[in-house]
């Protein structure tokens, strides 16, 4: 009976299309609050800008980004990969706060992406911490196929639903389904065993992600909990720490905003944080070798 049932809300789910279909999938998810998260994605956001000391440009990102990439320790870290940096706003934070002897990988698969990447890289960064920022362009779900265990930290904000957006844009919110979920959480899987592979022993990562989904946040986790932490040996879960003293000089109105917890994680909100977010994190310290 159980089973049956489990099958019909499946098939239920995936009846769901358009934006009827997208206003159910999430009304159900939030219950009462979803009205008031849609009325805080209509709001201005929570934009701050970010000027590095000695860059051409400033850049302006999301105050939930800045909160995000500030809970990527990099004490002791020489070594750090921005795994899907396009369009580059967390690689100028943590670039911004790496050691003067630290190099960056910053990578995205996008050609297109790629180039607009380049550009923020070198117009909002001063030369001597853009030339110690390395841009590529590759598929970092296959990027563990060439190399294992070869950076201290990895910053991995992975493709998502990104949900905010789509209720923006009427051509993607007329066109949604729970399909699109399903495919973006193999994408992201892909992505986190890979950079899970990459990171080494004592190493950290941060997974994040813009979505409201839970598949493709805690689902996330609670993957790489089966694949690789079976016995709890493996990997431990660290709480955040952003410490804002280290960009006050880049970001001197920079309000940080509170976070939820969330089962392996943390939420930011936009209804309850004056519109920033919502972004997803989750950091994980890699205890031993695969």
């Amino acid at each position: 009976m159980g089973k049956k049932s489990a099958k019909a809300k499946a098939s239920g789910k995936e009846k769901l299309f358009g934006a009827d279909g997208f206003e159910q999938y999430y009304g159900e998810l939030y219950g009462e609050r979803w009205q008031a998260l849609k009325e805080s994605f209509a709001g201005e956001g929570s934009a701050v800008e970010y000027h590095v000391t000695g860059a051409e440009k400033s850049y302006f990102l999301d105050s939930a980004s800045v909160l995000a990439a500030l809970c990527l320790p990099l004490e002791n870290a020489t070594d750090l990969l921005d795994l899907c940096a396009a369009p580059g706003g967390k690689t100028l934070v943590l670039a911004s706060r790496m050691s003067a002897d630290a190099t960056l990988s910053s990578n995205e698969r996008s050609p297109e992406r790629k180039h607009r990447l380049s550009t923020v890289v070198q117009s909002c960064l001063p030369p001597e911490i853009s030339e110690r920022v390395k841009t590529s362009c590759s598929d970092g779900a296959t990027w563990c196929t060439r190399q294992t265990e070869c950076f201290d930290r990895i910053l991995l904000d992975a493709p998502c639903s990104s949900e905010r957006h789509v209720i923006a844009d009427p051509k993607y919110l007329n066109s949604w389904s729970p399909s699109r979920i399903k495919t973006v959480t193999t994408e992201q899987w892909a992505l986190l065993s890979s950079a899970y592979r990459l990171l080494r022993p004592e190493g950290i990562l941060l997974y994040s992600t813009c979505a409201l989904c839970p598949e493709e946040n805690d689902g996330m986790i609670e993957r790489l909990y089966k694949k690789f932490n079976k016995d709890g040996s493996s990997f431990t879960m660290l709480e955040p720490a952003p410490d804002l003293a280290q960009v006050s000089d880049f970001a001197p109105a920079l309000s940080l905003p509170g976070f939820e917890k969330t089962q392996y994680g943390y939420m930011i909100m936009p209804d309850r944080q004056n519109g920033a977010g919502p972004i997803y994190f989750s950091i994980i310290k890699k205890l031993k070798a695969l």
